[in-house]
C-alpha cells in the first residue's frame, strides 16, 4: 500500500490545522453558551463570541438607544453576571476566546478576567483576541464611541496591559474585514490595515508603558483579521502582500530583529457582503472557495477561519446552518491531504507578479496616508471614509450594470424553487421579542442586589485613571467585580473622554459617463426636476439609521445616488432615535424618509418612526425601508404604513430611485396641505451633506 494511503489527519507530517470556530451569539448569555457548548462537542476549537450592538456601543440593555437591539447581531453583556452565564462550564484556561469588540473592548476583557479569577485561573493561562481596532468603526462599521486619541490611548493600555499579565493574548485584531465589506479594493484593505497597526504601535511606543527591551513582544502580539473575497487569485496574493509588507514594516519601521514577532498572524471570515439573497444555496459554494483563499497557501495561511453559514443575507442562521460551515472546514483540515505540502504557490510567476503590484499599490496608498500625518489624521480628514465610499459606489455600478457578474442576481436568474427556503421551512433562526425584556429584567435585579458602595467607588477610580492618563485595565478589572454594569463603565469614560460622530464620506460622485447607466440617470434626474416643480421647491430626503446599527455603507450609496440624481439628501450618519428622526424630518421639511436598518431591529424602530410621524400630523410623508428583512417581516412593515421595502436582491439603485421620486410625486398636493405649525422651515434650508 503506498504511503498517499496510509497518511492519517493524526500524522506527524502533517500541519497543524487553523483554529476551527464558528462566529456566534444571540438572545441573552445562557441561550449562547448553550450553543457554544453545541459546537464545541461537534468539534469547533475555539470560541468567537459576537456582542450585541448596545453592548458593542457602551449601553446598557434598558437605554433608550438599545430598545429593539438587544440579543439581535450577538449576545448582551450589561455585567459580570452575564460574563459569567456566558462561560459556563467552560474552562477558561483551556480556551482560545476571540471577542468582536471594539470601542469596549477593555471593558469586555476585564469582565472576561474577572470570571477567569473567579473560576481560579491565572491571567496567564488566559489566550484569546480582543478586536480593539477603533480606527475601522470609524470607517465601516460605526461602533466607536470616543474620539480617535484616548480611543487610541485605551487600545494603549489594553497592549501594555497584556503583554505584561496575559502573555498568550492578542490586545488587538487589526480589522480589515470590514473595509472590505465597505468597498476597500485590495490595496486600500491592505494600506488601511497597515496603517493602523502602525498608528496603534507607535501610540504605544510612544506611551512609555512598555520597555524598549520589551517592545518586540508588543509587535509579536499584534495580530490582523481580513476578509476573503470571491476574487480567488487575488485574495491569495493580498494574504502573501499582507505577509510580506507587515515583515518589512516590523524590521524597517520598529527595528524587530526576530522573525517570529514579525509574522503576520491573522484570522479570517469569509466575505459575507458577497451572499446572496437570490438562490442562496449558491452560497455553499462562494464561502468554499473563498476560504481555500486563505488556506492553501502555506506560507499565509490563517491561523484561524471562522466561516458564515449560507442564509447569512436572508437572517440569523440556525445550529445547523453552522454546522454546514464548520463541518466545510473540517473536511478541508482532515479530509485532504493540504496540510501535508509546502507552500503550493513559491516560485509562480503570476502570483509573484501579482503580489508585487499590490505591494507597489499599498506602498503608495501608505505614504499618502503617512504625507497626511497617519490614520487618525486621515480618519479625522475624511479622506480614508471617502475613499471607500467612493471605492463601494464603483462597485455597486458595475453590479447594477452587468460590468460584473454574479450568478442568481444579474446572471443566470432562472432557477428552480429552492428546498432550502421552501414556503413553510424555517429557514432561519429569529429571536424571540420576549429576550430582551428578560435581559432587562435580570439587569434591574443585579443593580438592586449590589453593593452600591462598591459600585460608586469602583468608577471614581475608574475616572480617576482616565482624566490622569494612567492605564484603565486594572481599575475596569475592579469595576467588573464590583458589579459595575457596561453602561455605566462606558458613561464614564464619555464622561471624561467626550464623544464622536464620524465624516460618513457621503459626497456628490458622478459615474460611467459612456455607458448605458447614463441614459437612465438623465431620465431620472428629468423626473426628480419635474417632481420638484409639482413641490414648489426641491425635493428632500432624509436618510436615516434608527438605533445601533452601524453598517451604513447602504444608507450611504443611497445618499450618493439620491445626490447624483438631484435630490437634496439629509444624512446626518448613525446612531438616531426615532424621535431624533422624525424630529429631523419635519425641521428639515423632508418629502420621503429611507431607513437602513440591518441589525434585525428594524420592526420595532420603523414603528416608532411611522408613529412618530402620524402624530405630529406628518403621515403624508412617505417611509421607506432597506435592510436584510425576512418576507414575514416585509408584510409587517406595510401593514404599519411603510410605502416600500428592499432588501439587497434590490441592487438596482436607479430604479429605487425612481420609485421614490415616484411617491413623493403621487403625494405632491399632500405636502402643502398638509404641513402644520410645528413643522417651521428650518432656518438653516440648505442641503446637508456630511
Amino acid at each position: 500500500m503506498s504511503s498517499e494511503r496510509t497518511r492519517t489527519a493524526t500524522s506527524p507530517e502533517r500541519d497543524r490545522p487553523w483554529l476551527i470556530r464558528t462566529y456566534a451569539g444571540h438572545s441573552s448569555a445562557s441561550a449562547s453558551n448553550a450553543l457554544y457548548r453545541q459546537n464545541l462537542a461537534k468539534g469547533q476549537t475555539g470560541l468567537s463570541v459576537a456582542f450585541d450592538l448596545p453592548t458593542q456601543t457602551g449601553y446598557d440593555s434598558d437605554h433608550v438607544l438599545a430598545r429593539g437591539e438587544v440579543g439581535k447581531v450577538g449576545v448582551p453583556v450589561s455585567h459580570l453576571g452575564d460574563m459569567e452565564t456566558l462561560f459556563d462550564g467552560i474552562p477558561l484556561d483551556k480556551m482560545n476566546t476571540s471577542m468582536t469588540i471594539n470601542a469596549p473592548a477593555a471593558w469586555l476583557l476585564a469582565l472576561y478576567i474577572a470570571v477567569a479569577e473567579k473560576q481560579g485561573v491565572k491571567r496567564a493561562d488566559l489566550q484569546g483576541t480582543t478586536q480593539n481596532d477603533i480606527i475601522k468603526e470609524y470607517l465601516s462599521r460605526g461602533t466607536y464611541i470616543f474620539p480617535p486619541a484616548p480611543s487610541l490611548k485605551l487600545i494603549t493600555d489594553v497592549a501594555a496591559f497584556t503583554y505584561r499579565e496575559i502573555p498568550k493574548w492578542n490586545p488587538m485584531n487589526v480589522c480589515s474585514y470590514h473595509l472590505q465589506e465597505a468597498g476597500a479594493t485590495p490595496e486600500q484593505e491592505l494600506a488601511f490595515a497597515l496603517a493602523t497597526a502602525v498608528a496603534v504601535l507607535d501610540a504605544v511606543r510612544s506611551s512609555g508603558q512598555v520597555p524598549d527591551d520589551d517592545f518586540a513582544k508588543v509587535v509579536g502580539r499584534i495580530s490582523f483579521f481580513v476578509n476573503a473575497g470571491i476574487r480567488f487569485v487575488t485574495e491569495i496574493c493580498k494574504m502573501r502582500a499582507f505577509c510580506e509588507l507587515w515583515d518589512e514594516i516590523t524590521r524597517d519601521r520598529y527595528g524587530i530583529a526576530d522573525e517570529k514577532y514579525r509574522r503576520f498572524r491573522y484570522g479570517v471570515q469569509v466575505n459575507s457582503l458577497g451572499l446572496t439573497e437570490q438562490q442562496p444555496e449558491n452560497n455553499v459554494y462562494r464561502i468554499l472557495i473563498e476560504m481555500l483563499a486563505v488556506v492553501l497557501s502555506k506560507n499565509a495561511r490563517a491561523r484561524a477561519v471562522q466561516l458564515p453559514a449560507w442564509n447569512e443575507a436572508l437572517g440569523l442562521p440556525r445550529p445547523w446552518d453552522q454546522q454546514w460551515s464548520l463541518r466545510l472546514q473540517q473536511i478541508m483540515a482532515y479530509e485532504t491531504d493540504l496540510l501535508e505540502y509546502e507552500d503550493l504557490f513559491d516560485g509562480n510567476p503570476s502570483i509573484e507578479r501579482k503580489v508585487a503590484t499590490l505591494k507597489e499599490g499599498a506602498r503608495a496608498e501608505l505614504s499618502k496616508i503617512d504625507a497626511m500625518g497617519g490614520a487618525i489624521a486621515a480618519v479625522d480628514s475624511g479622506y480614508m471614509k471617502g475613499e471607500l465610499v467612493r471605492a463601494n459606489a464603483k462597485r455597486l455600478f458595475d453590479i447594477e450594470n452587468g460590468i460584473t457578474r454574479i450568478v442568481g442576481v444579474n446572471a443566470y436568474v432562472e432557477t428552480e424553487p429552492s428546498p432550502l427556503t421552501a414556503e413553510g421551512i424555517q429557514s432561519i433562526m429569529t429571536v424571540d421579542d420576549m429576550a430582551e425584556q428578560d435581559q432587562i429584567a435580570k439587569l434591574v435585579q443585579w443593580r438592586a442586589e449590589r453593593n452600591d458602595d462598591a459600585v460608586k467607588q469602583s468608577l471614581e477610580n475608574l475616572a480617576s485613571a482616565a482624566r490622569t492618563g494612567d492605564n484603565i485595565m486594572e481599575p475596569s478589572i475592579a469595576c467588573a467585580h464590583a458589579g459595575v454594569t457596561t453602561g455605566e463603565w462606558s458613561q464614564v469614560l464619555r464622561d471624561v473622554f467626550g464623544e464622536y460622530r464620524a465624516p460618513t464620506g457621503v459626497t456628490s460622485l458622478v459615474l460611467g459617463e459612456d455607458d448605458g447607466a447614463d441614459e437612465k440617470m438623465t431620465d431620472l434626474r428629468g423626473k426628480v426636476d419635474a417632481v420638484s416643480q409639482k413641490l414648489g421647491t426641491r425635493m428632500k430626503m432624509l436618510v436615516g439609521k434608527p438605533g445601533l446599527d452601524g453598517h451604513s455603507n447602504g444608507a450611504e450609496q443611497i445618499a450618493m445616488k439620491a445626490t447624483e440624481a438631484g435630490i437634496d439628501v439629509l444624512y446626518d450618519g448613525i446612531r438616531w432615535t426615532p424621535d431624533d428622526l422624525v424630529q429631523n424630518a419635519l425641521k428639515r421639511k423632508a418629502h420621503i424618509v429611507g431607513l437602513s436598518i440591518l441589525s434585525g431591529s428594524h420592526v420595532a424602530l420603523v414603528r416608532d418612526v411611522v408613529r412618530g410621524l402620524r402624530d405630529a400630523g406628518a403621515g403624508h410623508i412617505p417611509v421607506v425601508v432597506g435592510g436584510i428583512i425576512p418576507e414575514a417581516d416585509m408584510l409587517i412593515l406595510r401593514q404599519m404604513g411603510v410605502a416600500a421595502v428592499y432588501t439587497p436582491k434590490d441592487y438596482q439603485l436607479v430604479g429605487i430611485m425612481a420609485d421614490m421620486v415616484r411617491m413623493v410625486g403621487d403625494r405632491a398636493g399632500q405636502y402643502r396641505s398638509g404641513q402644520s405649525a410645528d413643522q417651521a422651515p428650518s432656518t438653516n434650508d440648505e442641503v446637508a451633506i456630511y
